[in-house]
């Protein structure tokens, strides 16, 4: 599990989060996402990624599955919204985003075998 932001301005929301709490940002991957390490020994570490135009700053949760979209198909007919059908990032981790039926997002996460 980790949380995730989405931003519109994502390097801005980095430095501020790192300068704030002091998490170590790190983008040294494919698509240049900004990964929180927060250092801390109880909680988890999170993600910064960009918020599409149309989309508003938030923050989600990620749970990892075994399958994402076996665990959307669920989703969906618990009630669920799928905003992001699974799909495979170009690093090999998976990944869906849905909104539940209270309106809370949910990302659904499967990483790459490595």
């Amino acid at each position: 599990m980790q949380f995730q932001l989405l931003a519109k301005n994502p390097d801005k929301q980095a430095e501020f989060y790192g300068q704030l709490f002091g998490w170590q940002i790190n983008a040294n991957n494919a698509l240049g996402y900004r990964i929180l390490e927060t250092g801390a020994e109880r909680g988890i570490n999170g993600g910064i990624w960009p918020a599409p135009p149309e989309g508003q700053p938030m923050v989600a949760l990620f749970i990892e599955v075994a399958d994402v979209a076996t665990h959307v198909e669920k989703a969906a007919q618990l009630g669920a919204t799928v905003v992001i059908p699974p799909q495979k990032l170009p690093d090999g981790d998976e990944m869906a985003y849905i909104v539940d039926p209270e309106g809370v997002p949910v990302g659904l996460f499967k990483p790459a075998s490595r």
